[in-house]
């Protein structure tokens, strides 16, 4: 992992293979290791670079609440840094609302983007208050309660233990006022389903079959002719985990056909 000041804040990153460039942002209480199973797929092809998301991994945790637009312009200064131009943006599920509000302020610097597992909805009211459950039990229980409580829900029934268990790991590691700023990031997104509606750019949906945290149907909220929708039957809210191979492969394919 390489470390670069963004915003006043340290971000680290995983900077791998040559190409096109594609980032890939990971989930709440992830880190760039959401990717270990999916980079060794796209490096064969491209360079792909995994950031560390403030508040998470080794990245810098700063106190108090955050916003999905603080996230997503860590994100442009780290592409300024490496003095990117231009790449292909694909987000989960946390990582999505930030590769959402990058597309409708940074367009430019794209030439395609993707929401794994997320979507364009804003928090319903009852999310909301679910949030400020969330920074409760992080703040009254600690980290490894709220992942331990987190992140079983998040994979199909009948999800390999092993797999589970690697995803708390990773969350484990999230500092706890990192998790709290993130979830209250979360909690005030704005709708940005128009942002998807809107572009002319290439945009990959990706949706679990089985995902019980985002439905296909809040995934795919459009049906524009620029747009690439791919459902992975049997997988839940962490394809990178439940079906890395078959989803490095819809990025592959989708990078491909916008190039084409």
């Amino acid at each position: 992992m390489e470390n670069v000041r963004c915003e006043g804040s340290n971000i680290c990153y995983s900077d791998q293979g040559k190409g096109e460039v594609i980032v890939l942002l990971h989930g709440f209480c992830g880190s760039a290791e959401y990717w270990e199973k999916v980079i060794p797929e796209l490096v064969k092809n491209y360079r792909v670079i995994a950031p560390d998301l403030r508040g998470h991994g080794a990245s810098d945790a700063p106190l108090g609440a955050y916003t999905i637009e603080q996230m997503a312009d860590d994100v442009l200064s780290l592409l300024n840094m490496l003095e990117i131009e231009k790449c292909y943006l694909l987000g989960h599920s946390l990582g999505g609302y930030i590769t959402l509000s990058f597309a409708q302020r940074h367009a430019s610097r794209l030439k395609g983007f993707g929401l794994i597992h997320s979507t364009g909805y804003p928090d319903s009211e009852e999310a909301k208050e679910n949030r400020l459950r969330s920074v409760s039990l992080i703040q009254n229980e600690g980290i490894f309660a709220f992942v331990d409580q987190l992140v079983p829900g998040l994979f199909a029934p009948g999800a390999a233990a092993q797999l589970v268990d690697r995803a708390k790991e990773i969350g484990y590691k999230t500092p706890p006022q990192g998790a709290a700023g993130a979830a209250l990031a979360m909690r005030e997104r704005p709708d940005r389903r128009d942002v998807i509606s809107a572009t002319a750019l290439p945009v990959l949906l990706v949706a679990g079959a089985e995902d019980s945290k985002v439905a296909p149907s809040q995934t795919f909220t459009s049906d524009n002719r620029n747009i690439t929708k791919v459902t992975l039957d049997g997988v839940g809210h962490m394809s990178m985990f439940e079906a890395p191979e078959r989803l490095a492969q819809s990025i592959k394919d989708f990078v491909l056909s916008a190039n084409g």
